[in-house]
């Protein structure tokens, strides 16, 4: 399987109902040993800050077009925990209800996560976010630049993987 690195951020600028963004960074060596970087960014308006962290892990997943191994660098620790706490599977079991049976946020989000991570091997990884982490910092910079303007890389299907 190839291995691909993925860097998520989303940016609230302070204010869920302000102008906001996600960006998703693939980063991937190809068979010659060369590092290729793939920049993904949408402007959002009206969300909060771990809606936009899902909509960057949504992005660079359904981004990739075969199988691979999946490392997820994201400063949000609700997204890791999630899934490295086993929180989804809870979720699920309890029909999307947690902690006093509240409903699950974003439920249609979640699930839609869920499906694009089936063909691939995921792990994620909690970078503290705003301390000088150049993973985090790379991100910061593309997502508060998505809250500018509303792009994302249209080449990104044919383009990721050789």
């Amino acid at each position: 399987m190839f291995r691909i690195l993925l860097f998520s951020d989303g940016s609230a600028r302070g204010n869920p109902d302000g102008p906001g963004g996600y960006g998703t960074i693939l980063q991937f060596t190809d068979a010659g040993g060369n590092l290729h970087e793939k920049e993904l960014s949408r402007g959002y308006r009206r969300t909060t800050n771990n809606r936009m962290e899902l909509l960057g892990c949504i992005a660079g997943l359904e981004a990739l077009n075969r199988p691979c191994i999946v490392d997820v660098y994201s400063d949000s620790k609700y997204l890791t925990d999630a899934f490295n706490q086993h929180w989804i599977e809870s979720w699920e079991a309890k029909g999307w209800k947690r902690g006093r049976n509240e409903d699950v946020k974003n439920v249609d989000l979640w699930k839609r996560l869920l499906k694009a991570m089936e063909p691939h091997k995921v792990t994620f990884h909690w970078v503290k976010g705003h301390a000088g982490h150049p993973e985090n910092e790379r991100c910061d910079r593309l997502a508060t630049g998505a809250a500018d303007g509303d792009f994302l890389s249209e080449d990104i299907q044919e383009d990721i993987l050789p």
